[in-house]
């Protein structure tokens, strides 16, 4: 058994995901206590050029066609095969779709425990867990000898590598008779506003009560020149569509100032948003979550808060 901590780089059609780098940050800090090195496991298919920007002390790498895109099957077996062989002290994953997917089956398939919802973790070597929306931190020692581990965002400021690691390449297992296979991307709708690329954002959330209510939060966007996006709640009810949806299953915004208005701050949320410059939060329950993200807060209801603060910038504009 070694003490090394994998990091399970994520990424999609040539790009590395800003999870994967939370991941080495967060795998640094726990190899401080394990005693070995950060290794982060990249499976493609001539995908070797993404190890280039990666914070790790080095990289192994599996290359397959059954690699080139994403698919349970094929990355469970190809990991398998990579923890039997050098059984690591922990194994990273994002706690996304696809990093949630792939450590369940290698938990069932490995007899090896997960620790799910992961934050950060101790000085000492402990997780620090999310759990009950972000509303209760669980934590606890790592199961040995090796744990799999999903990662939330939030918990570690994402940095890349500032040289590249040395990358070893791997022999990749039999990957044939596979379940799944890519079809096709269906690619998202562009015709409307892509909140993505917007600096102000005012964000609506269950609490924003009903369909009608949204006028509010519009007339605050457009005093603030902003746009209107919202959490998984409000486009559930379509609302408002799924192009302004922010979190893990909608887009991760960077905006200068993020106005968080009735939004509790589960953590699927806050992954597709926690790096903004300014994140002001309205909630009128004091221990929503998302006062732990927010620079800014207040109890006010937004139902009242909306209309004052539009009426000010207005009147601050001269308009």
């Amino acid at each position: 058994m070694s003490q090394d901590i994998f990091v399970v780089v994520e990424h999609l059609r040539g790009q590395v995901a800003d999870i994967t780098h939370v991941m080495l940050a967060g795998a640094r800090a726990l190899s401080q206590t394990s005693g070995g090195g950060v290794v982060a496991v990249l499976l493609g298919k001539d995908a070797q050029g993404l190890a280039g920007n990666l914070a790790a002390d080095r990289v192994l790498y599996v290359d397959s066609p059954a690699l080139a895109e994403f698919t349970p099957d094929a990355y469970q077996l190809a990991l398998a095969s990579l923890i039997q062989a050098q059984s690591p002290r922990a194994v990273l994953f994002g706690h996304t779709s696809v990093g949630m997917d792939v450590a369940g089956g290698l938990s069932a398939k490995l007899g090896i425990p997960v620790v799910s919802s992961c934050r950060n973790f101790t000085a000492d070597g402990k997780f620090v867990c999310q759990i009950c929306g972000g509303k209760i931190m669980a934590e606890g020692d790592l199961p040995a000898p090796t744990a799999l581990i999903t990662m939330l965002a939030g918990g570690y400021k994402a940095e890349a590598g500032n040289q590249p690691p040395a990358v070893e390449a791997v022999a990749a297992p039999v990957l044939d008779s596979l379940r799944t296979s890519i079809k096709q991307y269906i690619e998202p709708d562009t015709s409307d506003v892509d909140i993505s690329k917007e600096p102000m954002l005012v964000a609506i959330g269950r609490g924003i009560q009903n369909k009608d209510n949204i006028e509010l939060a519009n007339e605050l966007a457009e005093a603030l020149g902003g746009q209107v996006c919202a959490s998984r709640p409000v486009v559930d009810q379509g609302w408002l569509p799924t192009t302004r949806l922010v979190g893990k299953s909608g887009k991760r915004v960077k905006p200068k100032v993020y106005l968080a208005l009735g939004i509790s701050g589960a953590p699927e949320h806050v992954e597709g948003m926690d790096e903004s410059d300014i994140i002001v939060a309205v909630n009128t329950d004091a221990n929503a979550p998302i006062f732990n993200v927010a620079k800014y807060g207040t109890t006010m209801d937004l139902l009242d808060f909306a209309p004052i603060l539009t009426e000010r910038v207005r009147n601050a504009k001269g308009g």
